[in-house]
């Protein structure tokens, strides 16, 4: 799969997602269906997505026992996305089972990208040594965890776009990394610490950049949207 820009559709409800994607008249941008949104339109707003002709990664993070993990990813596999993840701490016992549940859920071969996230965008180094007990840095935690992700078969990892050039430093160019953290300097950080702009993603290393609230709060989404692709993908 090719380098892109993925809009976060953090909205409340199907119907304030697609009042947002009918500005794009000419696009048909990837999309993130992430927690808040699936659980309030639940598998019937990924299929009609779909059928709208977006490519979508659906951001649910699955973290479970194996047994429950590979059960879920079956049923997951059924709603023909493109890209789905898990925690990365939930080890690699887990992580396989996830993958051979897409595997079993879709015979064919043609199952989603499957990726680990290393750790989230918004906690600070020194939130993971005082409330996680994480005692390595943030960095080798992560390299770690991306280690982990190969080992299991994963097609990669979630992580700040700051980190994306050592986990592929770590585990090869071709496992990719997908990255939120994206803003510009001139925007809010929000509740985001790692973060950096799409043209620097672009040089460390991102293969994807997750992109929300630059581009769905924008005055004008689509200008926005296209600026991150200029600036990420050169187009």
């Amino acid at each position: 799969m090719n380098k892109d820009v993925i809009i976060a559709c953090d909205f409340a409800s199907p119907e304030a997602t697609y009042a947002f994607l009918d500005n794009f008249k000419d696009e048909k941008p990837f999309i993130k269906i992430g927690m808040e949104l699936f659980y309030a339109g639940g598998p019937e707003i990924v299929r009609e997505l779909r059928r709208r002709g977006h490519r979508i990664f659906l951001d649910l993070k699955l973290h479970d026992i194996p047994n429950t993990v590979r059960k879920a990813m079956k049923v997951l596999s059924s709603l023909d996305v493109d890209m789905v993840n898990v925690h990365a701490a939930g080890t690699i016992e887990m992580m396989r089972a996830a993958l051979e549940g897409l595997k079993e859920g879709r015979p064919d071969g043609n199952r989603p990208l499957i990726i680990a996230v290393t750790q989230l965008t918004s906690p600070s180094e020194q939130a993971l040594h005082d409330q996680l007990l994480i005692s390595e840095s943030i960095n080798d935690t992560i390299i770690k965890y991306a280690r982990n992700a190969r080992e299991a078969g994963l097609d990669g990892v979630v992580c700040s776009p700051l980190e994306a050039a050592i986990v592929k430093d770590a585990c090869g160019r071709e496992f990719m990394t997908v990255t939120p953290g994206i803003r510009y300097p001139d925007a809010a950080k929000d509740d985001q610490s790692r973060i950096t702009s799409p043209a620097r993603a672009r040089e460390i290393g991102s293969d994807f950049i997750v992109v929300g609230r630059p581009i769905t709060a924008a005055t004008d989404p689509v200008a926005a949207y296209r600026r991150c692709c200029a600036d990420f993908l050169g187009k």
